[in-house]
């Protein structure tokens, strides 16, 4: 799906971003940057992207550092001789971090990333796109989550700005995904005042009643950056097990016979 494809995915070490780049990796990816603030794991992702046959680059960045992210870029850009993908992928919840981070992280590093990706996509001639990571919070809104909707929903109008501001020659889309099983999500559990309660919040607006896999995300990722979504640009694409489609959630096992039927 990706044949000859460069693609540079942030927020690859782990969690989501790994399972787009191994993901990318299988469909035929030439090269792949994978860029993380955290050397060590991004070097465990790309033992798993070579082992899968795509050339790759490691690239340790901190995303808040305007001057790291286009050097990132530059770096990937003049390594492969080329761009052609980029994966804003890399996020964060401010349950783990601040809100200035996850402003930072969320919003203004993908921001910056596209800016600087511009010039190299637009030299592409192998269907050069940008695939943002947005979330179903960035369409409702989630309690005690006020930084992270609001980025999330800031990706979705970066999206549609991006696909007109660069089309028809740039394609951009994001993914939104439900609760899926990664650190990050584990993390968000783990801080919780009641992790038993915020894991079942997880999956029980889910119509599947379970936690998405980062192999699944990965799958929808490399539809959109691949040619077969060539008609497609400036569309948000839920991924959320159902999320989004009753606006109900599952009553908790310990819930009163007497409230199950309903959902909520």
């Amino acid at each position: 799906m990706l044949d000859r494809k460069i693609a540079i995915v942030t927020g690859a070490g782990q969690g989501l971003g790994r399972g787009i780049a191994c993901e990318m990796a299988r469909q035929r990816a030439a090269g792949i940057a994978v860029v993380d603030r955290n050397r060590h794991t991004a070097e465990e992702t790309a033992a798993l992207v070579k082992n899968l046959g795509s050339e790759v680059l490691v690239i340790e960045c901190n995303l808040r550092d305007r001057d790291q992210i286009q050097a990132a870029v530059d770096s990937a850009a003049a390594h492969f001789g080329g761009l052609d993908v980029l994966v804003n992928n890399a996020g964060i919840v401010e349950t783990t971090m601040t809100a200035d981070c996850a402003v930072d992280t969320n919003l203004r590093a993908p921001w910056l990333a596209t800016k600087f990706a511009a010039p190299y996509l637009r030299r592409s001639d192998r269907g050069p796109n940008i695939v943002n990571a947005c979330s179903v919070g960035g369409l409702v809104a989630f309690p005690r989550a006020p930084a992270y909707c609001a980025t999330k929903g800031g990706i979705a109008q970066l999206t549609r700005a991006t696909a007109v501001d660069l089309g028809p020659a740039v394609r951009c889309n994001a993914y939104a995904p439900g609760a899926i099983d990664t650190p990050m999500a584990r993390e968000h559990v783990k801080h919780a005042t009641d992790p038993a309660a915020a894991e079942w919040e997880l999956t029980a607006p889910q119509v599947n009643g379970r936690l998405g896999t980062p192999e699944e995300v990965g799958k929808l990722v490399c539809f959109l950056a691949s040619d077969d979504a060539a008609f497609l640009t400036g569309a948000v694409i839920p991924i959320d097990g159902g999320f989004l489609a009753w606006g109900s959630s599952r009553a908790r096992p310990d819930a009163d016979a007497g409230s199950q039927g309903g959902g909520r």
